[in-house]
């Protein structure tokens, strides 16, 4: 299977260094960045357009929100799959429609990762039949908020308890706090879309770990689903299982077996 990375940051050299770890019957074609100055070890490209006469079957993004449209534009032109890491783009009005409509002209799919969430199938499962109620709660140490939003609305470092500083729409979530918004987003698509599925941000002076906890209900039943996420360790911004949940896509597009 013919990869592209676009992006090379963080995540994007963990998933080439897993894949190439494991093995994997994926062709690194090649690489997007913003310019092309430092040498990497994979044929490097800058501009969308470029894609096409590389042919791929899939086209990943780990790039950034703003990313998203150019590059999945020329990647469903270019008759390849597109999975978008930055899911937050799909919080702008009609994003996610125009790239409905070029996939659909091409016959290809835009692919949704999980992300650093779990149980992400089971949600979107359970949606195919009417659900009650989506609530997403995200709680990090309380300085981890720090250089956000949340440091207007609470004093972080006066904590003594967990502390919910905002509840609303994961749309209000992805626009106020850019940087949960990618989870924000992949809850809303998997079950009741971006205005219906309500966020919870939570700072937590005992927090050692980024949790997320997922609750459902509906003619399913109840689900709810709990991860204490740890960071790549060389980068603590990053979740490590952001960078997995893409080699596991990238993967099952390229394996016999698909679980």
């Amino acid at each position: 299977m013919r990869l592209v990375l676009i992006g090379w940051g963080a995540i994007g050299t963990e998933v080439a260094r897993l894949l190439s770890a494991r093995g994997a019957p994926v062709d690194l074609v090649a690489v997007a960045v913003r310019a092309s100055g430092r040498p990497l070890p994979y044929r490097v490209i800058t501009m969308p357009a470029e894609l096409a006469a590389l042919t791929p079957d899939l086209v990943v993004e780990v790039a950034g929100r703003a990313a998203v449209m150019p590059w999945g534009e020329a990647a469903l032109a270019a008759g390849a799959d597109f999975a978008p890491a930055s899911t937050s783009a799909f919080a702008d009005e009609g994003t996610l429609d125009h790239l409905q409509a070029i996939a659909r002209a091409h016959r290809r799919q835009i692919l949704i990762p999980p992300g650093a969430l779990g149980g992400i199938d089971a949600l979107s499962a359970a949606a195919r039949m009417p659900l009650a109620q989506v609530t997403h709660e995200v709680t990090k140490p309380a300085l981890a908020w720090r250089g956000t939003k949340a440091e207007t609305l609470c004093d972080l470092e006066g904590l003594i308890a967990a502390h919910c500083f905002f509840e609303g729409s994961a749309r209000q979530a992805a626009q106020h706090f850019p940087q949960n918004a990618n989870v924000a987003m992949i809850t809303a698509l998997a079950g009741l879309g971006p205005d219906a599925t309500t966020l919870r941000l939570i700072a937590d002076p005992a927090a050692t770990a980024n949790r997320h906890r997922v609750v459902a209900t509906g003619d399913f039943g109840r689900m709810e689903i709990t991860l204490d996420n740890l960071a790549l360790a060389h980068n603590p911004k990053s979740s490590a299982l952001t960078a997995l949940s893409l080699v596991r896509l990238i993967e099952n597009r390229a394996n016999v077996v698909v679980i």
